[in-house]
Order: C-alpha cells, then sequence, then structure tokens
C-alpha cells in the first residue's frame, strides 16, 4: 500500500486540472514540505492540499477552479488505501 495516497492525489489531480500534472514536482513539493510521500496519511494529504499545493500549481501553471480545490480535497479526504480502487477491480477481472 506504499505511495498509494500520493498516487492518489496525482490522478484526481491531473483529473480535476484537465491536464497532464508532472508527478515529479509533486513529489519534491512533499518532501520539501517534510511528508514523505511513500508513507502519507491522510491527515499530511489534506494538509498539504490546504497549505501547499497552491503554491505548487501555481508554479506549474495549473489553475484550479476553487469549486474544483474543494471537489478534490474531498475526494482525496474519502480515499482509503485498503480498498482497491476501480480499475484495480477490473484488472482482476
Amino acid at each position: 500500500m506504499k505511495r498509494r495516497r500520493f498516487d492518489h492525489l496525482m490522478l484526481e489531480l491531473s483529473l480535476a486540472a484537465n491536464q497532464n500534472v508532472p508527478r515529479y514536482p509533486l513529489w519534491l513539493a512533499f518532501k520539501e514540505a517534510g511528508a514523505n510521500p511513500d508513507l502519507l496519511s491522510r491527515d499530511a494529504v489534506l494538509a498539504f492540499c490546504d497549505e501547499h499545493l497552491p503554491g505548487v500549481l501555481a508554479r506549474l501553471g495549473v489553475i484550479l477552479s476553487p469549486r474544483q480545490a474543494r471537489r478534490l480535497r474531498r475526494i482525496v479526504a474519502r480515499f482509503d488505501p485498503a480498498l482497491p480502487t476501480p480499475y484495480e477491480r477490473m484488472a482482476r477481472i
């Protein structure tokens, strides 16, 4: 289950922005914020979304509307890394 929260955030962020968001700058932003992207807790991801994500997105030129940002935060908050994603369920079939 390592890195599942980071991977989920990347996927949802790219969907919300309607473009592919570069992975490495976001990874470095987590490291600079003092969080290990491999072992993120729910609280760490939410704190990053609230405090650091707007600045990171601005540097990358990615624009999220306030509504998209709230939706992203809500989706990330509900994610449970112990449960398989729909993609993982379909891959088993």
